[in-house]
């Protein structure tokens, strides 16, 4: 057995080669019911777990959403719970600030410790918005039920979106929906510029600001939440492995591609039964176990900073 505990040469993580797919399909399938890739767990565990403390952690989490992110996306626009105008918004302002993010990570947050005390702020203020979005909301039930007729089915698709400049307008499951395009640009711009330091995309931020400031549903903001991670995700590698290339042998920053593809593999799995099951878990439980994820990590890592 000892052949399958390898030494990965970029990172020099030492582990049982099982243990990232392992890892990442039970992160996965949780996480992106919410339109959350699970990235943002995934880095803590190689940071605390593995030892991953180098810049080119965040690269490598980059690469586990590009690997792992189309499974889940597909399930949700093979089911119709894709908004396609707020998710070329997503992508369009997270896409630049990503870039910006990955060039503060490398040049102000090398440290290990402070890298750990802006991860766990973050953290911690995407917990406590899902924690006070889901005690203030009314619970909700799951949009559908295990054997549920092809109508019903047809009932929980997003459908008569209409799109402007100055708004965006959707129905799902018999509720009209609406957001400013221009707002979310903003936001996601600046959700961008965290998510390219922090090494997930930004979907983990981004979900959360639809479901409890824009007051979307979280069963059509998973699938936008998700492929805006993505595209952004496949820029945010390849600029780490570009500013690798420019920093030479100064740091190390280009992403470990083994091991990103090898969290890929369990997070593919992970993400397509999660899309597959989400319309029959409560939004009121996703939100929780979203929230007791990320705020346990965050008093870790926040905590962690003084002692």
């Amino acid at each position: 057995m000892d052949f399958l505990y390898v030494t990965f040469p970029v990172s020099g993580v030492e582990t049982w080669v099982f243990v990232p797919p392992l890892v990442a399909f039970a992160v996965s399938f949780f996480t992106s019911m919410g339109g959350v890739s699970g990235a943002f767990l995934l880095l803590p565990f190689q940071v605390s777990l593995l030892g991953y403390t180098s810049p080119s952690v965040s690269g490598t989490n980059q690469v586990f959403n590009v690997a792992a992110i189309p499974s889940g996306v597909y399930r949700y626009i093979k089911e119709g719970r894709m908004v396609w105008p707020l998710t070329w918004v997503v992508i369009i302002g997270t896409l630049p600030g990503v870039f910006i993010g990955a060039w503060v990570r490398v040049l102000y947050l090398p440290d290990p410790k402070n890298f750990k005390l802006f991860a766990g702020i973050v953290l911690l203020y995407i917990g406590a918005r899902l924690a006070w979005d889901a005690h203030k909301g009314k619970g909700g039930g799951a949009i559908a039920k295990k054997g549920a007729s092809s109508a019903g089915s047809r009932s929980v698709c997003v459908s008569d979106t209409k799109f402007t400049l100055g708004c965006v307008e959707y129905k799902f499951a018999g509720e009209t929906y609406t957001f400013s395009p221009g707002w979310v640009f903003l936001m996601t711009f600046i959700v961008g510029i965290v998510g390219g330091i922090y090494g997930i995309g930004g979907g983990a931020i981004v979900a959360p600001f639809f479901v409890a400031i824009f007051k979307m549903p979280v069963y059509t903001v998973a699938g936008a939440a998700l492929m805006g991670t993505f595209i952004t995700s496949v820029a945010g590698a390849i600029f780490y492995q570009l500013l690798d290339f420019y920093m030479g042998a100064r740091m190390s920053i280009g992403p470990d591609w083994l091991l990103g593809a090898l969290f890929g593999a369990g997070g593919f799995c992970g993400m397509y039964l999660g899309a597959r099951c989400q319309k029959y878990v409560p939004g009121r439980v996703i939100k929780l176990i979203l929230c007791s994820c990320i705020l346990f990590v965050a008093v870790k890592y926040v905590s962690g900073f003084f002692q």
